[in-house]
């Protein structure tokens, strides 16, 4: 495995069966449903609809609330990483690409960017990784099993900018337990975010939780296998920071 070496629910919940399929657990303390995605407008276009038609019955993964067999779906026993959102998929497949001997279990609603990493699969001939086209939460909740998973990726998460909407921020305590709970020992969790005020909550949260700990003094190097986006690269010239979390499962 490939790991870094350097480095919302309402008040009265229905039950379980009642619940709608993109809210949150029952047992989540959260004033709002925590959800991993916020519904956007975006057209598919003809080259993602035909990459959906060809290669989505070998590469996407239906949801059901019963835990996956990751052998059986990647035809491999191997190191399943969790990456939840993301967007057009570009960084989903440089990384998978770099590493082969890992498998990448992807999480996105989202039609256009889910036709765009089909599209990448196919071009570029990667077979080490499956997409669920639902909410991760719930993916997480029912279909990963607790020590399940090598790694976690989370990159560029919507930050919330004003205050009265950072209760939607994807990164909160219960959130972030079931992570790590998931995690196996040695595991990693890597997030990365180009808004401050959101990487130090960010850093706040990961640091509290007890089944953590941090890989660097607050804020880790970005790790070699995470390329750097182009909105990032024009953040960058723009003189905008890029904050990377990397934390680990303690034994």
């Amino acid at each position: 495995m490939s790991t870094p070496s350097s480095l919302p629910l309402s008040e009265n919940p229905p039950p379980a069966a009642a619940r709608p399929t993109g809210s949150a657990p029952a047992d989540v303390p959260h004033p709002k449903a925590i959800k991993s995605f916020v519904r956007r407008a975006g057209r598919t276009t003809t080259g993602q609809a035909k990459a959906l038609a060809e290669w989505g019955q070998r590469f996407l993964v239906p949801y059901t609330p019963a835990l996956l067999d990751a052998e059986a779906v990647f035809g491999r026993k191997a190191p399943l990483v969790l990456e939840i959102g993301f967007g057009m998929g570009e960084a989903t497949a440089h990384i998978a690409r770099l590493r082969p001997e890992d498998d990448f279990l992807c999480c996105e609603v989202h039609e256009p960017g889910v036709g765009a990493l089909l599209k990448r699969i196919g071009e570029q001939g990667l077979t080490n990784i499956r997409i669920v086209q639902h909410d991760a939460v719930e993916v997480l909740e029912h279909m990963l099993a607790p020590a399940s998973l090598a790694g976690v990726h989370i990159f560029f998460p919507d930050p919330w900018h004003k205050k009265r909407h950072h209760k939607r921020r994807l990164i909160q305590p219960p959130l972030v337990a079931k992570l790590a709970q998931r995690l196996a020992p040695g595991g990693y969790l890597h997030c990365a975010t180009d808004w401050q005020p959101y990487a130090e909550q960010m850093l706040e949260v990961l640091s509290a939780e007890p089944l953590l700990q941090n890989t660097a003094q607050g804020y880790a190097t970005k790790p070699a296998y995470r390329p750097l986006t182009k909105f990032e690269n024009r953040g960058l010239r723009l003189g905008h920071g890029v904050w990377d979390l990397v934390f680990v499962r303690r034994h």
